[in-house]
């Protein structure tokens, strides 16, 4: 197992936010904060020199916001997870922020313990998605897909040739709730092998291996086209 400190850079315009963070990480042995930023700007300058495992991002700061410095940073430092840092949860800072290549989000008011273990959760290639998060972006989706997730957007699937058995389309419900393989495996009463055995086959029908990427193309072939 790496034993080596998962290296964080904070991002946020406010002062307090980035001190009070830093003061929770400081005390876990296996994290190291080793840059901060007010900026979207300074957080991609502060990410090329320093390489980190994992930035922080607030949303919404000068100069560059969170969701286009994410975006820089995932292009020329793909190994580095963001998570996007916020107290907002409307609709279109969901969807940015994942099209923005980010791990998931985290809310600015969640328990330091909670923050703590979803930082080791990401880099363990996790989507974060709080509870409130996922049930604003499960909405949308169902909103989008024009009648409902039952007719599964078939005319856009027709189209694609892609098409999805009932039990895929179980899984991929959960999966667009942002729940872990895990997760889904007990709601199921599965397996966490099968799941994701289905998950591989999900992720072949539609040419991603990645999560995010993932749902962000179900999201496409739930609407109408």
């Amino acid at each position: 197992m790496n034993d080596s400190p998962i290296t964080i850079v904070i991002a946020d315009d406010q002062t307090l936010m980035r001190d009070g963070l830093q003061t929770i990480l400081s005390l876990e042995e296996d994290m190291n904060v080793v840059g901060t930023a007010d900026n979207g700007l300074q957080a991609y300058e502060v990410v090329g020199r320093l390489r980190p495992r994992v930035v922080l991002m607030d949303i919404q700061m000068p100069v560059m916001n969170g969701i286009e410095s994410a975006k820089l940073i995932k292009k020329d430092y793909p190994d580095t997870t963001v998570l996007i840092l916020t107290t907002f949860i409307e609709d279109d800072y969901i969807i940015d922020g994942l099209m923005s290549g980010a791990s998931g989000f985290l809310l600015k008011d969640m328990p330091g313990d909670k923050l703590t273990h979803s930082i080791r959760d990401s880099i363990r290639g996790q989507l974060m998605m709080p509870a409130a998060v996922a049930s604003r972006l499960a909405a949308r989706l169902t909103q989008s897909a024009n009648g409902g997730m039952a007719d599964w957007g078939a005319q856009r699937l027709k189209a694609e040739g892609i098409a999805f058995t009932e039990r895929e389309k179980s899984i991929i419900a959960l999966m667009l709730e942002g729940k872990t393989n895990r997760q889904i495996a007990g709601t199921l009463y599965m397996s966490e092998g099968t799941v994701k055995n289905y998950v591989s086959t999900i992720y072949s029908k539609i040419g991603t291996n990645d999560r995010t990427k993932a749902i962000l193309m179900l999201q496409e072939l739930l609407k109408d086209g």
